[in-house]
């Protein structure tokens, strides 16, 4: 495959666009009741359960799904894999994506959202022990170096383009860019791992209202285990999608050589997980504790057959053996995500939730409005490598250059 990054090009009104359109439109006007009538009139949120849907999926997963970026970056620029090239733009924008949503859904599932502006810059009255403060400025700034990181791209196109002004701030920019990357590099790695771990570390401070199934003091390095194993399930599960969706070469030798890290992450996940519910004597609550024991272990059954699928890459590398692997990682750490902050949380006698289908709609609108934003980047800008050069020739970008490159 050319380690070249074009856009893909062509129209953009696909009959799957349209989809994503009308579930954005839906979305919008279940949005606007919740924002004139409050979070009653289209949540089952109380005050047992303050944190619903929105949270545990659209915050929680969702950040561990956009992990993809922090993954590859740890890969390539630490362990220096400079093969795995190819695939770092596409995981930044799923990353910067899917963190910006995640974003708007806080305001979506904040009773007083208008006081979010605060968070940023009223630090004399930060609370210096907050866990919770500590993801929220991480994920803001982490936005943030997402998009400077992922900004070449987008320069580059105007370079190519050579239209007046924008041409010229392009060629100013980029290499200025380009030599900054390096400690912008930096911050990306450490911004995930703090609010990766600080997730889990979220849920230690629940004590007795989480179940002892999944109230750990390894919590911490729980969720951030999942986020790699989430992150790299991504990548796989984002290649495969693009390469089918728009003619690419599909990039199974590549990812192949990969199974094998991965499948180790999720082992280590499993031995850490076990290791715990051992040393704090609670081993015997996977078989007694009815439901939570079928969510126990279907979390760790779908762990164990995406670690088996990985590791067999590393012998025989195909591409729906490795799809049906990433599915199944993301499915894992998804499932494990939502019971930490949902299945296993009770707050006490008296008090029940289940979404409503108001905030189920909102949450597809999510999911929707990153899908279309995700096809409109690739079609307009240098984000896929592989891509034949389209009939409007933009300059191709070199994948060895620079954090995006």
């Amino acid at each position: 495959m050319t380690s070249q990054a074009r856009p893909v090009g062509g129209p953009l009104l696909t009959p799957t666009f349209k989809t994503m359109l009308f579930l954005w439109a839906a979305a919008t006007g279940v949005g606007v009741v919740r924002f004139t009538h409050g979070l009653g009139a289209v949540t089952a949120m109380s005050d047992g359960y303050p944190w619903g849907l929105w949270i545990a999926f659209d915050v929680v997963v969702g950040t561990g799904l956009a992990s993809g970026g922090y993954a590859i970056a740890l890969l390539v620029f630490v362990f220096n894999r400079g093969h795995y090239h190819p695939l770092v733009r596409p995981a930044l924008l799923t990353s910067l994506l899917g963190y910006a949503v995640a974003g708007v859904a806080v305001f979506f599932d904040v009773g007083r959202y208008w006081g979010l502006a605060k968070v940023p810059f009223m630090f004399w009255s930060w609370n210096g022990t907050s866990v919770l403060l500590e993801v929220a400025l991480c994920m803001m700034i982490y936005v943030a170096v997402l998009a400077i990181e992922l900004a070449p791209a987008l320069l580059e196109r105007w370079d190519a383009d050579g239209r007046g002004r924008r041409a010229e701030v392009a060629r100013r920019w980029l290499p200025r860019l380009r030599r900054a990357l390096p400690i912008v590099i930096a911050l990306g790695l450490v911004l995930p791992t703090m609010h990766q771990s600080s997730l889990g570390a979220l849920l230690l401070v629940a004590g007795t209202k989480l179940h002892p199934l999944w109230h750990t003091g390894a919590l911490p390095l729980l969720f951030l285990l999942t986020a790699f194993s989430m992150g790299y399930a991504v990548l796989y599960f984002e290649s495969i999608f693009s390469s089918v969706a728009f003619g690419r070469p599909l990039e199974t030798r590549l990812l192949g050589k990969l199974g094998a890290f991965v499948g180790g992450t999720i082992l280590a996940f499993l031995a850490v997980r076990l290791a715990a519910l051992i040393g704090a004597d609670r081993a015997g609550l996977a078989f007694t504790s009815g439901t939570r024991s079928f969510f126990f272990w279907a979390e760790t059954l779908l762990f164990l057959a995406a670690a088996v699928l990985f590791l067999q890459q590393w012998v025989h590398a195909r591409a729906s053996t490795q799809l049906q692997a990433a599915l199944l990682a993301l499915a894992a750490g998804a499932l494990y995500r939502i019971d930490a902050f949902l299945v296993a949380f009770d707050p006490g006698a008296g008090w029940r939730y289940f979404p409503s289908l108001g905030e189920i709609v909102i949450t597809l609108g999510f999911v929707a409005t990153e899908t279309m934003a995700y096809l409109v980047v690739v079609r307009r800008f240098p984000i896929l490598a592989g891509v034949s050069a389209p009939a409007r020739a933009v300059a191709p970008a070199p994948l060895s250059q620079g954090a995006v490159s």
